[in-house]
This record gives structure tokens, C-alpha cells and sequence, in this order.
């Protein structure tokens, strides 16, 4: 039996791939500008991690497909979907983290404009985005990834979604950590800067304050 909640997954599945595969589809033919630069010109661990992730995000949203329409056939089954959470407000609460997560999503690549990329381009990154939703976050994307995770987790209980959003807070941090190694030895003291005001997941008073105490010295 189809619920809400069933539905919702399936609704926000289809418009972030949507926007995401519509976005791609538009840089690539107006612009001449491939965002999908996941494992190019990388090696070793960076290579193998941008490209697992990719590989686990198809598995994942199939997971999620199967999940919400009921399909008996399942990649992940036996043990994996075994549901160790089950409570509406769970589900509640895992609905506004992931309205809220496309929320981001959709204001980060308004305010990415042509420099959106998938993984770290290293040959045409494009310019150094700090407006729009970025005054607030440094990786609205990435968090938007980690709601939508954690979300779908509390949605549906199940110990493979519970694994899933656990190895993607981990693998989303190590990757930020190796943008934001690519992006200080490209953007050197802007983005510096800009580290200094804006937050690497959050941003409250942060800048405000730091701009304060500026002007008292």
C-alpha cells in the first residue's frame, strides 16, 4: 500500500534527477562546459573515492525506487532491509530534512551558475562562488547530500539506508576536505578569506562577529 511518505521519495527522486540530469544537459550543450568531471585527470584514493561515490549513489537511488514502490526484487535484501526504526515522527522529521536539502540544492546551482561541477575539476573549475546561498555554507551541495541521506534514512528505518548515510557523512567530509585543499592553492587568499567569514557546513554570526572584532583592533 502506497502512503505519503512512499510518495514523497518518489516525487523528490524525480526532480533531483530532473534538475540535476536537466542542469547537466544544459551546461554541456549551451555552455560547451562538462560538469560531470568525477575520477578526470585524478588518481589512487581521489579517483576510486569520486567514482565509488557515483557508482553507490545509482545503487542507492534504486534503493530508494524499490523501496518506496514496493518491488520485490531488491540489490540489497535479506539482512539490509531489515527496519530498525519505524515511528511517523521519524518520518516526519526525515521529510523536512530532505525538503530542505533540495531546497539547497536548488539555490546552490542558481548561485553556482556556469562553475557547477560533480567532483573537482581541475582543468576549467570556474570561478569562486561566495553569493547566494554560499554567504551561508561553503558546501550547500554537499549538504544537501548528507539531509537527503540522513532523510531518506529516517523514512524508512532500514539498516541499509542507515549504512548508507553513515559512509556518505564520512566520504562527503573527506571530499570536502580535498576540494578544499584544490580550492586554497587555486583561489589562495580569496578563498582563505572566505573560509574565514563562512562556515565549511553552517554559518550563523560567524562573519558578523569576525567583522566586530576587526573593527575594534
Amino acid at each position: 500500500m502506497q502512503t505519503f511518505f512512499d510518495s514523497f521519495q518518489i516525487i523528490t527522486l524525480i526532480a533531483f534527477l530532473v534538475v540535476f540530469i536537466g542542469r547537466s544537459i544544459f551546461l554541456y550543450f549551451q555552455h560547451g562546459i562538462n560538469p560531470l568531471v568525477l575520477g578526470v585527470g585524478k588518481g589512487g584514493l581521489r579517483r576510486l573515492t569520486e567514482i565509488g561515490f557515483f557508482i553507490g549513489l545509482v545503487l542507492w537511488i534504486y534503493e530508494v525506487a524499490a523501496t518506496a514502490l514496493h518491488w520485490q526484487t531488491r540489490i540489497f535484501g535479506g539482512f539490509f532491509i531489515t527496519v530498525i526504526l519505524d515511528s511517523t515522527m521519524a518520518k516526519t522529521i526525515g521529510t523536512i530534512l530532505v525538503t530542505c536539502g533540495f531546497a539547497l540544492f536548488v539555490l546552490a546551482l542558481i548561485a553556482f551558475g556556469q562553475s557547477w561541477r560533480v567532483g573537482i575539476d581541475e582543468r576549467t573549475p570556474g570561478e569562486l562562488i561566495t553569493h547566494g546561498v554560499f554567504a551561508y555554507s561553503r558546501n550547500p551541495i554537499f549538504l544537501f547530500i548528507d539531509l537527503y541521506f540522513t532523510g531518506t534514512f529516517l523514512i524508512n528505518g532500514t539498516i541499509f539506508f542507515l549504512l548508507a548515510a553513515l559512509i556518505v557523512l564520512v566520504g562527503i567530509h573527506y571530499q570536502i576536505l580535498q576540494e578544499e585543499n584544490f580550492l586554497s592553492q587555486h583561489y589562495e587568499d580569496p578563498y582563505q578569506s572566505y573560509c574565514n567569514t563562512v562556515g565549511r557546513y553552517f554559518t550563523w554570526k560567524r562573519g558578523r562577529l569576525l567583522e566586530r572584532n576587526s573593527s575594534r583592533v
